[in-house]
């Protein structure tokens, strides 16, 4: 199933993608939230789609698409997961993956638009794959972890290069400002993706592709990634987990090309839907 969220901020209805037909599916009574993951939603949603069968109505066209999970508790992000990306950043390769939380204060639908932050210098992008946990677990064993996973989603790991690097402190400086996790278009259930090892994602700026890359390549594939979180932070539905960022990023260009307002970028995984931001300046939204 792929499903999706539609409406105002605040406001969203549910829905589910059926032939690449967006329905409402608010008369199910529930919306997708960590509990409707974590205590059998899916089974439910499914049940109750074979006996709407034919009779739910179409979403407009142009409605606003939102976030698709309503409350995700935490967006978990894994740093410097393809080798090409790390070369192209300048990192130091290390032994263990790198993890960081990204702020839910930063969730942003798959077309809000992205404001670039004030005295920003090197806005960037990072196209990505998200888990989305659909149970509970820590210190999961490798050989269960797909056990504990209910789907997968689109992320924009969006980045501020300078703060991260040069104001000091950690990472999360630059990963969690405002708008800077777009999710979506849809949540998808894994039944749809049998091989998240084998996605292709892309980006492009201004139409120009910047990012083409396959999950293939990840350092740390999807189970280890799952398990390994799992050590250092409790595992609840809903959760996200982030699974970096192959090259083709701003700060790997020569010269590096960092966003600027009125940019847009276009991106999107396999099986995962695409997603299009316009950047704009911080206070002219």
């Amino acid at each position: 199933m792929k499903l999706l969220r539609y409406g105002n901020p605040g406001e969203e209805k549910t829905g589910i993608l059926i032939n690449e037909e967006a329905y409402d599916t608010s008369a199910f009574g529930e919306d997708y939230t960590n509990e409707f993951l974590g205590n059998g939603g899916l089974t439910r949603l499914a049940a109750f789609l074979k006996q709407e069968e034919g009779k739910l109505k179409k979403i407009p066209a142009d409605a606003r698409i939102g976030v698709p999970l309503a409350n995700p508790g935490k967006i978990v992000c894994v740093g410097l997961n393809y080798k090409d990306h790390i070369r192209e950043t300048g990192f130091i390769p290390e032994s263990e993956p790198i993890l960081f939380l990204k702020a839910m204060s930063a969730l942003n639908g798959p077309y809000d638009g992205i404001t670039i932050p004030k005295d920003s210098l090197e806005t960037d992008w990072e196209t990505e794959l998200g888990i989305v946990i659909g149970k509970q677990g820590t210190n999961v064993a490798l050989q269960d972890a797909m056990d504990y996973i209910a789907g997968y989603i689109l992320h924009n790991d969006v980045s501020e290069r300078a703060y991260m690097k040069k104001r000091g402190g950690t990472w999360d400086k630059g990963k969690g400002c405002n708008t800077f996790a777009p999710l979506g278009p849809y949540f998808v259930t894994k039944d749809e993706i049998p091989n998240p090892g084998n996605l292709r994602l892309w980006l492009k700026l201004n139409g120009e592709l910047m990012q083409h890359a396959n999950t293939a390549d990840l350092i740390c594939d999807v189970p280890h990634l799952t398990s390994y979180s799992s050590e250092f932070f409790g595992l609840f539905p809903g959760d996200i987990i982030s699974t970096g960022s192959p090259a083709g990023s701003g700060v790997g260009r020569f010269p590096q090309r960092f966003l600027r307002p009125g940019d847009v970028i276009e991106y999107g995984i396999d099986g995962l839907g695409t997603a299009r931001q316009v950047l704009y300046e911080f206070g002219k939204r």
